[in-house]
């Protein structure tokens, strides 16, 4: 039995550990001496602690999953779920692919490489590998994902590098070492132009790809979620799907043509479990298209590598991975396929939705924690953003930073050690146990509104999302959801990186020159006719022949899309990140206060001496600097009438009364009145909560708002943005 195999282990364990101590004989250590705490004991401690705040309202901690934290977790609520007899790489994978977990092979570091030019690209791809990335990630910009020749193009290298022809190709990938380091390239909605340019460029160096492993993957669905739109029925890039698995499984056996992301789903401010289950059922629709394309279910479930966001919830990301795993293994079961093809490849990198653009460095955190948690949770492999992600291409240093995080996790901080370092944990136990069954339920209902398609189709995926967005919008104007450096803890002195912007009618002169050039030498008869033998057959071999003969990734494109009906269109699910709002609203003051060289004053009342006032008018003082505005601060007044004489002088648009809750009675109706007589054009705030009982009274005295825990920072800030002119 397992359980006593697992107790026998224990035991061995002692003895080898009582011999290396060399001890004859070794005693037994007990805890007889310590009463355990009942839950009861323990709940009437924290009652104790928490001083007359209510017990279920402080500890249980809800998440946008429905989940709700608990506020401790023990073996005995846990123990029908531990998992005792199911090891790493066995069973559904919960634990992981891999039974030696990343003793005998590290998870691959996959630094994104964005350079606009090929050639300056496969520098920064040597450079990368050079300095520990141990994979060749390839960001491509939107018009070549989407099939654009560069010099038709608005934008040029906008979010990677610009490929258009064999010979960029050629450029990007010469000298790189595809035999030893995989490759990974995301291909937008279909892959089979780039693939064909890949195998085109290597069959021109002498080289083929059966040793080339990684990724050239597409994701149609996932294009068509973020875009709002195909350029063909969705039949054709499931065509495409197919020519390129079906050459790869023979041609390119270690690499994979399917890359289902979820980031279009985290950017839009998705919770975990719609973000994966809308992944999942994504991979589920490719998967049923393959097969009915004459693929066998484990030569499809082969071909498809998964892309996660990993946010801002520690525990509920490694919940996350270690919930999906078995969920996939479920259903590839369910579609007939076998063990190996059950294993789920993941790839992993940093939320965008989660970073900054004031106060960017605290990004290396975020980016740092949510590696943790990828690593904990069992990725394959691991993008580390740079932490000015959001606002510019990143340069040596960010870079430096990012790929280095991933290096110490794996060199300094032992992380290549335990293998599943949270199986047995309760918490994580329970968590995981909790988003398997919300990840499930949320894929049956994809699945039954007819598969993710339809429910693209129908808004309803759009829908929840928005919902959760709005949500999560709310916690952050509430200050619920703290974001440090943005609605909480300001840096007042911050100038905001420079975003160093490219010459980008230099860059599209530079590559249409390129391109001109070598166009100029090519058979164009050849080139024609290949185009034509490319068309009528999709084969990735007549997609190479085309490439080879000169055929432009537009031209590729052109073959497998046009003149196959009318394209898909969908509500797009929009990028958005958590603190945009509050970075527009600083940005609005800052832009004012350049222009007009003034801004929203605000001048605290703070009554009595410095430990009276100092708490309300520290809190008032962070609440309102989050909006950039000019804060007029004091050491306290005596009197009502030395307040509002200091008020009338300031000049401020608004006033704050700042004091204790024992004294506003006496405070407020006096003071109130005076303030608005004084500046009868300034709001008055007071700092705190207003008791019931007194509200009316504060309220008939003058205070126009309340600056509290409860305020939403977020409308009261806009207000008086409104108020000074700053919105039209």
């Amino acid at each position: 039995m397992p359980e006593e195999k697992e107790r026998s282990s224990d035991e061995e364990l002692q003895e080898l550990l009582k011999k290396s101590a060399d001890v004859e004989n070794f005693p037994d250590v007990t805890l007889d001496e310590f009463t355990p705490p009942t839950d009861e004991e323990w709940k009437e401690a924290c009652e104790a602690l928490l001083k007359g705040a209510p017990f279920e309202k402080v500890m249980f901690t809800k998440t946008y999953e429905g989940i709700t934290f608990d506020p401790m977790y023990t073996r005995k609520h846990t123990e029908a779920i531990l998992p005792k007899s199911v090891m790493p790489g066995m069973g559904d994978y919960l634990r992981g692919v891999d039974p030696a977990g990343y003793i005998g092979k590290p998870w691959g570091i996959a630094q994104a490489c964005d350079e606009t030019l090929p050639a300056e690209n496969n520098e920064l791809l040597r450079h990368e590998n050079d300095k520990g990335s141990t994979i060749y990630h390839i960001v491509l910009d939107s018009a070549t994902r989407a099939g654009v020749d560069a010099r038709q193009a608005q934008h040029v290298g906008d979010i990677g590098t610009s490929v258009t022809t064999v010979d960029d190709m050629h450029t990007l990938l010469e000298g790189l070492d595809l035999g030893k380091f995989p490759l990974y390239i995301y291909a937008g909605a279909n892959a089979l132009p780039i693939l064909s340019l890949v195998a085109a460029a290597r069959r021109a160096a002498g080289e083929d790809m059966s040793n080339v492993r990684g990724i050239i993957g597409a994701d149609p669905i996932g294009a068509l979620a973020a875009d709002g739109k195909l350029d063909a029925p969705i039949a054709a890039y499931y065509d495409s799907l197919a020519a390129a698995a079906r050459w790869a499984s023979t041609n390119a056996p270690h690499l994979r043509t399917i890359f289902v992301r979820s980031d279009v789903y985290s950017n839009g401010g998705a919770s975990d479990v719609q973000e994966v289950a809308s992944v999942l059922s994504t991979a589920a629709a490719y998967l049923r298209a393959l097969c009915e394309r004459g693929l066998t279910i484990d030569e499809a479930a082969s071909q498809i590598a998964f892309g996660f966001s990993m946010g801002a919830n520690f525990f509920l990301q490694i919940a996350k991975l270690r919930a999906v795993r078995p969920i996939w293994a479920q259903i590839v079961k369910a579609f007939g396929g076998n063990a190996e093809s059950q294993k789920m490849r993941i790839h992993a990198r940093p939320a965008l939705f989660f970073k900054t653009v004031y106060d960017p460095y605290v990004n290396m955190l975020r980016n740092t924690t949510e590696i943790f948690s990828g690593v904990v949770g069992g990725i394959d492999s691991f993008e580390s953003a740079p932490f000015d992600e959001p606002i510019r291409k990143g340069d040596e240093f960010s870079r430096r930073i990012a790929r280095n995080i991933q290096i110490m996790l794996q060199e300094e901080f032992g992380m290549l050690q335990p293998i599943d370092p949270a199986g047995g944990s309760w918490a994580v136990e329970t968590l995981t146990r909790q988003m398997k069954e919300k990840i499930w339920a949320e894929f049956q209902s994809i699945e039954k509104s007819g598969g993710i398609l339809e429910a693209l189709r129908s808004g309803s995926v759009q829908e929840g999302i928005a919902k959760i967005l709005a949500d999560r919008f709310k916690n952050a104007d509430l200050r619920k959801d703290r974001i440090v450096g943005n609605n909480m803890y300001p840096n007042m002195t911050e100038t905001l990186l420079d975003r160093r912007e490219e010459d980008t009618a230099a860059m599209k002169q530079a590559r249409k020159e390129a391109i001109d050039s070598y166009l100029s030498d090519i058979d164009v008869k050849h080139c024609k006719n290949s185009l034509e033998a490319f068309r009528a057959d999709h084969s990735v071999v007549n997609g190479i022949e085309a490439a080879f003969a000169g055929a432009t990734i537009a031209e590729l494109m052109a073959a497998v899309t046009e003149g196959k009906g009318a394209g898909e269109t969908v509500a797009a699910i929009a990028p958005h990140r958590w603190s945009e709002r509050f970075e527009a609203l600083r940005k609005r003051t800052e832009d004012y206060k350049a222009a007009k060289n003034d801004n929203v004053k605000i001048f605290l009342a703070n009554m009595g001496p410095i430990p009276q006032h100092k708490a309300r008018a520290d809190f008032t003082t962070g609440f309102l600097q989050v909006g950039a505005f000019e804060v007029l601060g004091n050491d306290g007044f005596k009197t009502v009438e030395e307040a509002a004489d200091a008020a009338r002088a300031s000049g401020a648009d608004a006033v704050v009364i700042c004091s204790t809750d024992a004294t506003y009675p006496e405070i407020v109706p006096a003071l109130a009145p005076k303030l608005h007589e004084v500046l009868p054009n300034a709001r008055v705030f007071l700092a705190g909560a207003a008791p019931k009982d007194l509200l009316e009274t504060y309220n008939n005295a003058g205070i126009d708002e309340y600056i509290s825990v409860r305020a939403n920072c977020y409308e009261v800030l806009e207000r008086l943005q409104k108020k000074k002119g700053m919105i039209a």
